[in-house]
């Protein structure tokens, strides 16, 4: 008999404003058995809002190799996961790419739980047709890595 493996839940978070979190990324984050998210001080924030206990692991650009084969083993262990960010959606410039990258290899469901995207709201706003246009990622925020990018 073969066991089922648990499910990874890619979780959109607010981007500035805690009430702009989807019901349905709400009760995910209340269901999963454990979150991994960059800062647990910050998620801890969102969480109490929401009275959220799911226990919280860190999950950030400094151990996200490490840690994914950890989660990885938890998840093939019939574990449900969430992965979030500080704000909006986890892999646009934020960690994730190696634990999605593992969980696709090890056949294990990936199920995204859209939200708010800071990309999104900003075209909203801008005046631009926005019917086609191109991300290259956000403009990075030390001035060494914005002269590296020129």
């Amino acid at each position: 008999m073969s066991k089922k493996f648990g499910c990874l839940y890619i979780v959109s978070t607010p981007i500035g404003n805690l009430d702009d979190i989807t019901l349905r990324a709400i009760e995910t984050l209340h269901k999963v058995d454990i979150c991994a998210c960059e800062d647990t001080r910050k998620s801890k924030i969102l969480f109490n809002k929401y009275s959220i206990k799911t226990k919280l692991t860190s999950y950030h650009k400094f151990s996200e190799k490490s840690k994914s084969l950890d989660l990885i083993q938890k998840l093939k262990d019939g574990l449900n996961i969430a992965l979030i960010s500080d704000a909006g959606t986890p892999l646009v410039s934020d960690p994730g790419k190696y634990l999605v990258s593992e969980a696709i290899a090890n056949d294990i469901f990936i199920s995204p739980i859209p939200g708010a995207t800071s990309v999104i709201a900003a075209l909203c706003v801008s005046g631009f047709d926005i019917e086609k246009f191109s991300f290259y990622g956000f403009f990075p925020r030390k001035s060494k890595e914005q002269k590296k990018n020129d």
